[in-house]
């Protein structure tokens, strides 16, 4: 397992806007994520997150690319779990999730976090919501703020054409 180096610089959310999509399959799993999240934000000075519900999974792209490309955010925090089963449903519904939120972030420049839990089993999704591996939900709000800072510090890139 690797290693992952906190932040060192003050996550402040001055004047970011930052929304979250969550999946309401699993919401014993993804309600924790959200909380963890945020925790996060509201500790960093953003307590005004809106929260849009979305069936599942598969369904967080769509409404994050609505988000990216309408809402004026900094960066939008998806969250979802996805637990595997006696079929191959977890397999597609897990890269779907992780490509199409990928290609948001990649096509509208705003960065869209990925936090959609893939486990083997119910046990592993609790330790990552709050459980033994802490709260992933923490972590995508800490990455939102980071590279929504990051953006912010870039120059803006030029249209193509």
């Amino acid at each position: 397992m690797g290693t992952y180096r906190q932040y060192e610089g003050a996550l402040d959310a001055t004047g970011m806007r930052i929304a979250i999509v969550a999946g309401r399959f699993n919401d014993h799993i993804t309600t924790p994520l959200l909380d963890g999240a945020r925790a996060t934000l509201s500790k960093a000075g953003l307590d005004d997150v809106p929260v849009h519900w979305v069936p599942g999974a598969f369904e967080i792209p769509l409404i994050a690319q609505r988000l990216a490309t309408t809402g004026g955010y900094d960066a939008v925090i998806c969250l979802g779990a996805v637990i595997r089963g006696e079929t191959s449903h977890f397999d597609l519904i897990a890269a779907e999730a992780a490509r199409g939120i990928s290609e948001v972030g990649r096509t509208t420049g705003v960065p869209c976090i990925f936090e959609v839990l893939a486990t083997d089993d119910l046990a592993q999704a609790l330790a990552r919501a709050g459980g033994e591996h802490g709260n992933k939900g923490w972590e995508a709000a800490g990455s939102a703020l980071e590279m929504a800072s990051l953006m912010r510090s870039l120059p803006a890139g030029k249209a193509a054409g």
